[in-house]
């Protein structure tokens, strides 16, 4: 009797997780770090690419939160991360969890201990009304720099009576688009008092937030964090910092054959074939690849060209570039020279002559 094939009408739609990971992993791991895990799992079962900056935007994250959480990974061996020779992320090794490849990896079990209760704490003197009272950290952890204080009424009225205040607030919700409430206007307030930014770095960090689609303040708040920590202070390294995440921009400056940090004229013209002209990744890397094949200067203004000239005649997507290809070629075919009817005159080789030339030679004899 034949063999039989057995299949599915479907391919099952499920991500394996090892039972080793849930026992040995899952407790110490915070939401961030099972959060991209778990994705990192679902998109290599499903044999699809991803990036730093697809993470972030699927969970609200940061990209920084994202790296911290993949490095959580890398130190407890359940992963590799690969960089390039700029120190850019490329690729992302998913170790097997299996017990031989993770006995030296697995943290060490707990034994479970005693209850003590905690002794009581000792009445503490009110705060004055000038002091902002920080968040509540963990025990035995130190105070971030960066906590946010609990903002009074007062001093958000103090704040909102500031000179410059009315001004920054108009500018802010002109991005996000509505009037602020009164946290929102306290994060404003955090930004300036805590974490030392000026005008035009908060005015840079809406706008950064606000082209991602990210208007919640929850999310604006944690990519200031990170640039505080970063040592950002002007719109410049909050640029540069950015570009550094941003996969369009890495790709275009690769395609290009640039191995340095885009200056603030190439960021306009990745954004510009983007946001302005529309064209996906695929039509802007084949206008990439041309470039580098008809010059070695001024490549980004080549690759403008194109794109500008590409835009101009409707392609949207990259099989139409063939179109406008074919049609060139055909512009440029020569045109075939009529046969001349044969005779005993032209049956022989013909012969050029400069007329003008005989001329000057019969005058000057």
């Amino acid at each position: 009797m034949a063999h039989l094939t057995i299949y599915r009408e479907t391919t099952p739609d499920s991500t394996i997780v090892s039972n080793l990971f849930i026992d040995e992993y899952m407790r110490d791991a915070n939401d961030a770090q099972l959060k991209v895990y778990f994705y990192l799992l679902r998109m290599m079962s499903a044999r699809q690419a991803t990036s730093v900056t697809d993470i972030a935007d699927k969970f609200n994250h940061t990209e920084k939160d994202v790296l911290r959480a993949l490095k959580y990974w890398q130190g407890l061996k359940l992963l590799d991360l690969d960089y390039d020779t700029e120190k850019n992320l490329v690729g992302i090794h998913i170790h097997d969890l299996s017990a031989a490849n993770v006995s030296d990896a697995a943290p060490a079990s707990r034994k479970p201990s005693s209850f003590v209760p905690a002794p009581a704490a000792a009445p503490s003197a009110s705060p004055r009304p000038s002091e902002a009272l920080a968040e509540d950290s963990a025990p035995g952890e130190k105070a971030s720099p960066y906590s946010k204080p609990s903002y009074s009424a007062d001093q958000l009225k103090a704040f909102r009576d500031r000179e410059n205040t009315a001004q920054l607030l108009f500018i802010a919700e002109s991005y996000i688009g509505r009037p602020l409430t009164p946290p929102e206007m306290k994060t404003i307030l955090y930004f300036i008092d805590v974490l030392h930014f000026s005008d035009d770095l908060i005015d840079y960090l809406l706008q950064y937030c606000v082209d991602k689609g990210k208007k919640d303040f929850k999310y604006i708040e944690k990519v200031a964090v990170n640039w505080a920590e970063e040592g950002i202070t002007t719109p410049a390294q909050a640029q540069k910092q950015a570009c550094r995440y941003d996969k369009n921009v890495y790709a275009v400056m690769n395609a290009l054959g640039k191995s340095s940090s885009p200056t603030k004229k190439e960021v306009e013209y990745i954004n510009r074939w983007i946001k302005e002209y529309g064209f996906t990744a695929d039509v802007i890397l084949e206008a990439c690849e041309r470039t580098v094949l008809a010059t070695d200067k001024h490549r980004f203004e080549y690759a403008e060209g194109i794109l500008n000239s590409w835009k101009r005649q409707d392609v949207h997507h990259k099989s139409d570039i063939s179109r406008i290809d074919d049609a060139y070629r055909q512009r440029q075919k020569p045109v075939a020279a009529v046969p001349k009817a044969a005779n005993r005159f032209n049956q022989f080789a013909q012969n050029s002559y400069d007329f003008e030339a005989l001329e000057q030679e019969l005058v000057s004899n």
